[in-house]
């Protein structure tokens, strides 16, 4: 382990800003969840009263996760059921970016010609990320009141954190490039959703298979069952060895994974766009169909989700709170689709910063020094930054509105819900164009994306339960799409996010034809 503290603090010093911001909006989201039901639930029986309900949806625990109390802090530990999905998407990608990224960029390389262990820059990476987690931990119970089942939540969160940094630090070890490394490790994590999803909507012991499961079934607040938390430390520790295992058994750069290599001498990479399809190809086929399945799955449980509200104001207002529609299938559908644009925008900001992986692996250089101008290269990724959210938020209104519309004898409700999802595309396309630009001018603040989306998170899952001004609110793209189905639309703002993704863009794409490459 030789090196590892100067490890360490190098990956400290390079996510001095994104790493603790992630960690101060996720500790906070729990407190003011509770803060919103304290509010909106303000009787015991109105909280008796949802708790009942909510466990009548299989469709809510499906996306949620189980209530167990009916207390304010127990309605806002299911509620944070997402914060789960989200804790361990993070750590998927901060160990990925300190491990196979360092790989492809050469950096491992020239680090590990120094006095380093073999082990280190792979601990180094975990230990950030455990450390991080513990942090988020103790800043949640700090924010709930430092009680026992705080304390319990706050951990529930930071394991389920640390048994995806382990995955991350597997599927680094698999590939030979960040991109099928971020790939594998996603696809466990949508796979962990989906079974503990399955689980929880049937009653069935089925959730148990997955780990995102053993963070919620510690009860927090509930019972406080610790138990749960050892099953997470046992996978974490078994993954972080194998990690380590076989991280000594490859070489560096190499993957335990073969390579696959194209067809010799393809006449179909003919120019920019056609080399843009061969490499992002993966990615928008993996989006659409994770949205789609989403939809589909979704789509056949409105009806029941929302008749269970039907006749209650304070659960009905509650909704409304947080989704924003009209009616209560409305608002359902239109929270689905809230969740769905920021996912869209997550896809479109790791779409075109496949620019600048390409740009720093030393990849990009070659085939500029071709006949390939610079712009007609950039544009080809960009077009599947843009293009695949949109593609992806049809896919989801089209699955939404199969199975919904079938539910309901009403197959004019995929068009409907069609259109809602495409009218969230210019909020995540401005996001978009915010990263290009950033590549084209600031390239190596492109990361600041990530950021950037974290914020825009922040606001639209808290910002209204705050109060705060709607100054601050406007600061989102995603407050001026229109909250559909059921809401009014307005073609100004759609027209000003599209204008507002153009300029963006351009800029990114003036500031790249003018700057060198590898900067």
């Amino acid at each position: 382990m030789t090196g590892l503290r100067h490890l360490i603090r190098l990956i400290l010093r390079r996510d001095r800003v994104l790493l603790p911001l992630w960690v101060l909006i996720l500790a906070a989201l729990p407190a003011v969840y509770a803060a919103s039901f304290a509010e909106l639930t303000p009787t015991e029986e109105s909280r008796l009263l949802y708790a009942r309900t909510t466990a009548a949806v299989p469709s809510i625990e499906a996306m949620l996760g189980p209530v167990y109390g009916h207390s304010v802090e127990a309605l806002a530990t299911q509620r944070a059921g997402l914060t789960l999905l989200i804790v361990a998407l993070i750590n998927v990608l901060v160990v990925i970016r300190h491990t196979r990224t360092e790989e492809d960029a050469g950096r491992r390389e020239l680090v590990a010609a120094t006095v380093v262990g073999r082990h280190a820059p792979l601990a180094a990476a975990l230990v950030v990320a455990v450390a991080a987690d513990l942090v988020l931990g103790l800043l949640t119970a700090a924010f709930l009141g430092f009680s026992p089942g705080s304390l319990l939540l706050g951990l529930s969160l930071a394991f389920a954190g640390i048994v995806f940094a382990a995955v991350g630090a597997v599927a680094a070890q698999l590939t030979e490039n960040a991109g099928p490394a971020r790939g594998l490790a996603l696809a466990v994590l949508g796979v962990a959703y989906l079974v503990r999803a399955a689980g929880d909507a049937t009653g069935s012991n089925l959730s148990w298979a997955s780990p995102l499961a053993w963070s919620q079934y510690t009860k927090p607040f509930a019972g406080d069952d610790w138990r749960p938390l050892l099953a997470s430390l046992g996978l974490s520790a078994v993954l972080a060895g194998l990690a380590g295992w076989l991280s000594v058994r490859r070489d560096v750069g190499g993957g335990m994974l073969p390579t696959r290599l194209g067809p010799a001498g393809s006449t179909s990479l003919t120019g920019p766009f056609a080399l843009a399809w061969r490499l992002q190809r993966g990615l928008l086929i993996g989006w659409s169909t994770g949205f789609l399945v989403f939809g589909l799955a979704f789509g056949g449980a409105v009806s029941g989700a929302t008749e269970a509200f039907t006749g209650n104001p304070e659960l009905a207002e509650l909704f409304a709170r947080l989704g924003g529609g009209v009616s209560l299938t409305d608002t359902f559908i239109a929270t689905l689709l809230g969740i769905a644009a920021i996912a869209a925008a997550a896809y479109g900001i790791q779409a075109a910063l496949r620019m600048r992986s390409e740009e720093s692996t030393m990849r990009a250089e070659p085939v500029l020094a071709t006949g390939t101008a610079r712009v007609p290269w950039a544009l080809g990724h960009v077009v599947f930054a843009v293009a695949g959210p949109v593609v992806a938020l049809f896919m989801i209104g089209a699955g939404l509105g199969l199975t919904y519309g079938a539910d309901v004898g009403d197959m004019g409700q995929v068009p409907r819900l069609i259109g809602a999802a495409l009218a969230q595309a210019p909020a995540a396309a401005t996001l978009t164009g915010l990263t290009v630009a950033l590549f084209g001018l600031l390239p190596r603040l492109s990361a600041v994306a990530w950021g950037i989306l974290a914020i825009c998170l922040l606001l639209g899952q808290i910002g209204a339960l705050l109060q705060l001004s709607e100054a601050v609110l406007d600061l989102s793209p995603f407050t001026h799409t229109p909250h559909l189905p059921g809401g009014e639309v307005t073609a100004l703002p759609l027209v000003v996010l599209a204008a507002v993704a153009v300029a963006l863009t351009a800029a990114g794409l003036w500031g790249f034809r003018r700057r060198d490459v590898g900067v």
